[in-house]
């Protein structure tokens, strides 16, 4: 009993009240700094919605992006925060944090070299989220590859083309980005008709199919203008090309543009001009005599004979 008593007199109650005190506040001020780290992040999240909401950005799709991005903000600020405080504890409680932070140093080293392909796909990543670069639904060209976006990651971009192949890209790797349905889409065609037709009234008849589909009940909803004739954009082998451009709703394009070629095709007919095709024409010259002709004359041989 008396042992024990000696060594609980011989404790420095005053250095270990002070050193709990110290261990206290720095628990506090974490506490603290969680607190206002909520706040700060659920106003940033609250502005980065309103900021999607003004864009047009579909409400899923922003929501989502926005998740992403608070989650990771969140994840990488705790993460510092409480290695920090528990560094700091551990200087309180006597314990040398130099041979650690040596370790840890040496170690992230490492890590940091055999893991840096790792690290880039994620802050490349970060970035395609952050400034919305590409979205799930887009129709977009990543490194001359085009797809429909089925996944943007923190990792890996995942297209599927037109045949179903499935497509994954580190982002890292991702050198080229066309994303071809952000905020509006344009569909542009290119349509000739013969050197005999008069240009000016193949584009009042273009204009009007135009017309008539914006006042559509379903395609109207889809085109955000009527099209656009540019006019005649050059002279082809056996046409005259007539260039124009229809800006739809993201992701309409081909929808919409498909059907304003069918129904140039009807109006065309109608108004009768002429969409030529390739054809070629022989010419023997002056000196012969007409193909008709010389066929004629060989079969009157060969009656003869």
């Amino acid at each position: 009993m008396d042992i024990f008593l000696k060594q609980i007199k011989g404790v420095n109650w005053e250095l270990i009240i002070l050193t709990s005190s110290r261990i206290l506040l720095v628990l506090f001020l974490t506490w603290l700094g969680m607190v206002i780290l909520r706040k700060i992040l659920t106003q940033l999240e609250q502005r980065l919605l309103k900021q999607s909401k003004m864009t047009g950005e579909p409400p899923s799709e922003s929501e989502k992006r926005v998740e992403t991005i608070i989650r990771l903000i969140r994840q990488a600020t705790l993460i510092v925060l409480w290695v920090t405080t528990i560094l700091v504890i551990l200087k309180e409680m006597g314990v040398d944090v130099a041979p650690i932070l040596a370790s840890a140093g040496i170690v992230g080293l490492a890590i940091g070299f055999g893991a840096q392909n790792l690290v880039r796909d994620f802050i490349a990543g970060f970035f395609f989220i952050l400034e919305n670069q590409v979205r799930v639904g887009d129709v977009a060209i990543v490194n001359g590859t085009g797809g429909l976006v089925e996944g943007v990651n923190f990792r890996t971009i995942v297209l599927r083309d037109l045949g179903g192949v499935v497509h994954i890209f580190p982002n890292g790797t991702v050198t080229t980005l066309s994303n071809l349905t952000n905020d509006w889409s344009a569909y542009v065609f290119e349509i000739g008709v013969a050197y005999k037709e008069n240009t000016d009234k193949v584009i009042e008849v273009m204009k009007n199919v135009g017309s008539e589909m914006k006042q559509d009940e379903v395609l109207g909803f889809f085109m955000l203008e009527e099209p656009e004739i540019f006019g005649v954009d050059k002279f082809d082998s056996s046409a005259v090309v007539i260039k124009g451009r229809i800006k739809t709703k993201p992701i309409r394009q081909w929808l919409v543009g498909r059907e304003y070629l069918r129904r140039i095709k009807l109006a065309f007919d109608n108004a009768g001009i002429e969409i030529p095709f390739p054809h070629q024409t022989l010419y023997f010259g002056e000196a012969s005599k007409p193909i008709e002709v010389a066929l004629l004359e060989k079969l009157g041989k060969k009656d003869m004979s």
